[in-house]
Formats: C-alpha cells, sequence, structure tokens
C-alpha cells in the first residue's frame, strides 16, 4: 500500500522552509499548522513565553517519522479523553 497520503511538500510556499534549521529536500508541509499545538507533551522540543508555546526550533511534524509521531501523540490524548482525563494541556508549571 502507498503511504503517499503522509507527504505533501509545498516549496512555491513564500514560508519554505519555514523552519530554519530544517532540511529543505525532506520537509513536509502536511502538518503546516501543529495538530499537537494544545499539548504541553506534544513530543517535540518547543520552547516557553510564559504559556505561549514558541514551535518555531521544532521540526517533530516536518521531519521524516513525523506523520507516525503525530499520529502517536493524538491516540495517547484521544486515550485521555475516552477515559474521563484531560489531556495536559497547559504551558509549564501550570498543570492542573
Amino acid at each position: 500500500m502507498s503511504e503517499h497520503f503522509k507527504h505533501v511538500q509545498n516549496s512555491a510556499c513564500e514560508y519554505f522552509p519555514c523552519h530554519k534549521n530544517a532540511d529543505p529536500g525532506t520537509f513536509n508541509c502536511l502538518f503546516c499548522y501543529c495538530p499537537l499545538y494544545f499539548l504541553t507533551d506534544c513530543g517535540g522540543n518547543p520552547g516557553w513565553r510564559g504559556l505561549v508555546k514558541d514551535c518555531t526550533g521544532c521540526t517533530l511534524p516536518h521531519s521524516p517519522g513525523g506523520w507516525e509521531a503525530v499520529q502517536q501523540r493524538l491516540l495517547l490524548a484521544f486515550a485521555d479523553l475516552r477515559e474521563g482525563r484531560a489531556p495536559k494541556t497547559l504551558g509549564p508549571g501550570q498543570e492542573e
């Protein structure tokens, strides 16, 4: 089975690649806006400015294996929701 659905690249985008430390040859634009942004423990390496998550240094969803990493983190978050637990969504030091 083809796995082309896991990768898309828009090299015509004026921001491509939007992360300066990324490899343009393997850069994946599929998750242009990261679906893990709402998770404190997203699996990437974000920075924090107060409660504002700064993902400019993170290329997890844009790198090879990023599709799988995003899917795994979403499965964990949805499992928490199914069990009646809210996924951790607040910034560092702000957990309830």
